[in-house]
């Protein structure tokens, strides 16, 4: 069983940056790849980004390339997803998830999710 906990979200104006942070708990925590999905009213879930259980392999939505960066600590159980040049079009529910490998969007555990509005 693994346990994640979001943290970070908040309002911010657009242009502006935002970092959440992500703890997992559990048993063998680093050999899960992480995400970060997020979901924006009335719309589905999606993929932001991915990261392979090092650290060594990143993916992401091609909406948040160049933009966003997933990074992770694997000594602290912690995932990070950096946030810059945020738009309007960034607000959502972001979650963090555990995944099989960093290919994928099946998700093995989901955290509970943390508010990111940016204001216009």
């Amino acid at each position: 069983q693994v346990q994640l906990v979001e943290s970070g979200g908040g309002l911010v104006q657009a242009g502006g940056s935002l970092g959440l942070s992500c703890l997992a708990s559990g048993r063998t925590t680093s050999t899960y790849a992480m995400g970060w999905f997020r979901q924006a009213p009335e719309k589905e879930r999606e993929i932001v980004a991915r990261i392979s259980p090092s650290g060594g392999r990143t993916n992401y939505a091609d909406s948040v390339k160049g933009r966003f960066t997933i990074s992770r600590d694997n000594a602290k159980n912690m995932v990070y997803l950096q946030m810059n040049s945020l738009t309007p079009e960034d607000t959502a529910v972001y979650y963090c998830a555990a995944l099989p490998n960093p290919y994928s969007n099946t998700v093995n555990y989901w955290g509970q999710g943390t508010q990111v509005t940016v204001s216009s």
